[in-house]
């Protein structure tokens, strides 16, 4: 992890002559933004992070994206498209002028080949099963079939995508804005490997060919992610800025003194202690907004003690989550019993625990282990954050106090954490989901057998029916809606995970930057984002 001061001097390059990132960035049109972590990667089919996802949505763009303050696709690759009558087939129509950075027209046979590549056993992606929507997508990652050309994806002509669905998918559309759908350039890939590596230097600077309102101009590791405008995409005349400067800033204290001291326009987060100091400003650069997120604990369900129900529903009911949020979280967040966010299209999840002390001590001397006897202890794993540290300390101090356990926490940088969560290197680990579409399907798709970010061993043939047969088969939203509340019932009463709290997104954004509209998913898309050097208030018009 960087030091304080090291980071600082990081985030000051570029100044010159006392003037302030901000200040040269306001002049040049040139964003600097706090983006949370050094990313695992910029391939669009091997991660699975928040920090890749802002990063890789600047560089590379859907067959749709969404637009930033309704969340409803609008045209991106696609100028349009059609559904047939049954819903089941959607005909996607490539822009003529869509581009990948080196000139070359983007084809629907590009989409046919990226998904393929997608879908590949051997790629690898924890992301394939976004687009087991399509038919005999399923099929061919899981090896059942082999010929691509069964798969409902076809490319008649090189402007036309024909997309066949095994049943109507609601939210399809809002999944062409999400990086796992995104196309990738066919010849870049194989210059650097085979199609399926994961991690080869085509994704380096001077070597990446994208597609997005930007192209990667510098990655510096640990240090430095700059883009700058695209001169080939499509729609580059909507877009302002120049570049767009990305720092990995895991360190929350010294990212909120580089944002005060004006070398950061946009912070990914602050500290918890600092919110208080935010809120109670005069025109505040501090926003707080809905998340479609929930944060949680994963259990490794294969490991003793956790591998017992009755244990992991006894931590569960032993977190007192209102006194966490008042007293570590700041009042910046909302009590969790589900994976599922409240509010998804309506959709209310069911609570099947609550805080409940007594019940819990009953739980765990039920499990073997009364007032904590014979217990063998337990580590929480977690990604390199101070927000992460003061809750697993939290949790740890009221496990301790609740039902007489020891259990020892442990943190890890991003890359590292990644692995030991994909592995299954650990008895509890800090996770969190944001919705990639808006929809409960994309929080309990999570739980499936052998899903590809399921990571707890949690397998359950009838959870598997619930979610991938009756709730595609459903007439109307009130019965997928009900089909999903009794799968999510039966997840809860198994507790593979320990849901803590509702997200809320928060950030600290300079008043000169200009149509960051806050959104359910904290989405941004860059090509609506422009500096005004002249607003000096948030409360003043943008112009």
């Amino acid at each position: 992890m960087l030091t304080l001061p090291l980071l600082l001097v990081i985030l000051a390059t570029g100044c010159g002559g006392g003037e302030s990132n901000v200040e040269k960035g306001n002049r040049e049109g040139v964003l600097h933004y706090g983006n949370g972590s050094e990313p695992q990667g910029l391939d669009p089919h091997v991660v699975t992070g928040v920090p890749e996802n802002i990063l890789i949505r600047s560089l590379f763009e859907g067959l749709a994206v969404k637009n930033p303050e309704t969340l409803e696709p609008e045209p991106g690759v696609a100028e349009s498209w059609e559904f047939s009558e049954d819903r089941r087939q959607i005909t996607f129509h490539i822009n003529p002028e869509a581009r990948w950075s080196n000139g070359d027209p983007i084809t629907a046979d590009d989409y046919v080949w990226s998904w393929m590549r997608a879908l590949h056993p051997e790629m690898g992606n924890l992301y394939a099963y976004m687009l087991f929507p399509v038919k005999n997508a399923e099929a061919f990652f899981s090896r059942e079939i082999s010929d691509f050309s069964e798969v409902g994806v076809k490319a008649p002509d090189p402007q036309t995508l024909v997309v066949t669905l095994t049943e109507p998918t609601p939210y399809f559309l809002q999944l062409m804005d999400h990086y796992s759908s995104f196309a990738v350039h066919r010849p870049t890939i194989e210059k650097y490997g085979k199609f399926t590596d994961r991690f080869t230097k085509w994704t380096r600077e001077g070597n990446m060919v994208s597609n997005g309102p930007f192209q990667l101009e510098e990655w510096k590791l640990n240090r430095r992610i700059t883009v700058r405008k695209s001169d080939t995409y499509w729609n580059r005349d909507r877009v302002s800025l120049n570049k767009v400067i990305f720092y990995p800033t895991e360190n929350a204290v010294s990212e909120e003194r580089g944002f005060r001291s004006g070398q950061l326009h946009v912070t990914a987060t602050l500290p918890l202690d600092k919110i208080p100091v935010y809120q109670a400003q005069a025109d505040s650069p501090y926003r707080q907004d809905p998340y479609l997120g929930t944060y949680f604990y994963l259990i490794n369900t294969k490991r003793p003690p956790m591998n017992d129900a009755r244990v992991r529903r006894a931590l569960a009911m032993s977190v007192d989550r209102a006194t966490l949020i008042r007293s570590v979280l700041q009042n910046s967040a909302v009590p969790a019993y589900s994976i599922t966010p409240p509010g998804a299209l309506g959709y209310k999840p069911p609570k099947t625990f609550d805080y409940d002390l007594n019940a819990a001590r009953a739980l765990l001397a039920e499990a073997g282990y009364p007032n904590g006897e014979g217990w063998p202890g337990i580590e929480i794993v977690y990604n390199t954050q101070e927000a992460h540290r003061k809750i697993a300390v939290a949790l740890q101090q009221m496990w301790k106090d609740a039902l007489n356990i020891d259990v020892t926490i442990s943190n890890q940088e991003w890359k590292v954490y990644l692995d030991s969560v994909t592995n299954m290197d650990f008895d509890l680990a800090r996770r969190g989901w944001i919705g990639d579409f808006v929809d409960p399907q994309n929080f309990l798709d999570l739980y499936l057998t052998e899903g590809g970010n399921n990571n707890t061993g949690y397998a359950d043939p009838s959870y598997d029916d619930f979610i991938r047969l009756k709730a595609p088969q459903a007439k109307n939203r009130e019965e997928r809606f009900a089909v999903f509340y009794e799968a999510e019932k039966m997840l809860m009463e198994e507790m593979p995970i320990i849901p803590i709290y509702t997200y809320t997104s928060k950030h600290l954004v300079h008043p000169s930057v200009c149509g960051l509209t806050p959104n359910l998913m904290d989405s941004l898309n860059l090509r609506y984002v422009w500096l005004d050097p002249n607003r000096n208030s948030s409360s003043e018009p943008c112009k």
